[in-house]
């Protein structure tokens, strides 16, 4: 296939800059292959779902991982700004740098504010150790595991995507609205964006409903910002991301397949690490690791049944996923709808209710 076949013209004002309010008003749209498109409201999930359905939510939490800083060689001075991808020790991650290319093995960073360098959190320097083929850098800290988290989190910045960045600065609403109600394992430096939409309340109502609610983790890395460049979609190279699934998720999601419920995933992270989890033989088992999972059209899905999910980019490694679940012209049709009828698209956009196609 190739990436044209998976654009579409999207309207400038359709991207949404902050989020519903409450989180459960937001629109959702639910598509059903080979029927009508429906248009409810994201509180409106509990009575599209069967007692004994099971929703699967990525518990990640987003850390500040957009730093700024200055580039420090043989007493030349350069800003630069570096956007945390994956961590690989504990004074060790992986980050994209602009301008990256201007970088090399050895040099010296200092993020953060320099005015005051007497507060030990803002000691945040570190030595660029590598750089990778895909455009990634590697950054060691002089601190390391609790005390290098103390330090990003004092003075990173929520990495809002781009498309939201380039319309206004972030702040400190954004620290609350870019992070799910019931996130608990810190690591991603996007927000698993459906999970933005649920509210206590809405799990007492799905609670009630007799719906049951598990929790994995899949950290998001900043490649999902990144956009497809190869013109024949075989030939993209995804990212890997850290996820697990532990053994007791792992068989309440069987127990709940066999008694007949269907599995939903909420977003496209925990969708991606469900379908890692899973055999060939429909069974999901625990799963500790990093995943470069790439589903297009074609693609047999083992384990989700339904997904939960916000609206894409055109060309984007998500939308290839969301036409690999429903049909690829099911969700032209319904990305048609959603753009004709004002349904706002992105991170603190509308979300949409898929059913997989047969």
């Amino acid at each position: 296939m190739q990436l044209a076949d998976f654009d579409f013209d999207l309207p400038d004002d359709c991207i949404a800059l902050r989020p519903a309010k409450p989180r459960d008003a937001a629109r959702l749209l639910l598509v059903s292959p080979g029927e009508a498109l429906r248009n409810l409201l994201v509180s409106d999930l509990p009575g599209e779902l069967r007692p004994g359905d099971i929703l699967v939510l990525n518990d990640t939490r987003v850390i500040p991982a957009r730093l700024k800083g200055v580039r420090h060689r043989d007493g030349n001075q350069v800003a630069v700004e570096a956007t945390l991808h994956r961590r690989l020790a504990a004074h060790q991650w992986t980050a994209f740098m602009r301008p990256g290319k201007r970088l090399a093995q050895g040099d010296r960073i200092v993020f953060g504010e320099q005015a005051d360098r007497a507060c030990f959190l803002g000691a945040l320097d570190a030595t660029v150790t590598g750089k990778g083929e895909g455009g990634e850098v590697t950054l060691s800290f002089d601190l390391a595991g609790p005390d290098l988290d103390a330090a990003i989190a004092e003075r990173g910045a929520m990495p809002l995507p781009p498309y939201i960045a380039a319309k206004r600065a972030q702040d400190e609403q954004d620290r609350r609205d870019y992070q799910t109600v019931y996130a608990d394992e810190d690591g991603s430096v996007a927000a698993p964006t459906a999970g933005l939409h649920f509210t206590p309340e809405l799990f007492a109502q799905l609670a009630e409903r007799g719906v049951e609610t598990v929790f994995v983790t899949l950290h998001v890395g900043a490649g999902t910002f990144l956009p497809v460049k190869t013109e024949t979609v075989s030939e993209h190279r995804m990212h890997a991301e850290w996820g697990e699934v532990d053994s007791a998720i792992a068989d309440r999601l069987n127990n709940a397949r066999r008694s007949g419920g269907r599995i939903v995933c909420v977003g496209t992270t925990s969708l991606r690490l469900l379908e890692s989890a899973t055999g060939e033989d429909g069974v999901i088992r625990p799963f500790e690791g990093e995943t470069a999972i790439f589903i297009t059209p074609g693609y047999r899905f083992r384990a989700a049944d339904g997904l939960m999910t916000n609206f894409h980019l055109p060309k984007s490694t998500l939308f290839m996923l969301v036409s690999a679940f429903a049909g690829l012209d099911t969700m032209r049709s319904a990305y048609a709808h959603a753009i004709a009828t004002g349904y706002r698209f992105y991170s603190y956009g509308d979300a949409s209710l898929l059913w997989k196609a047969a």
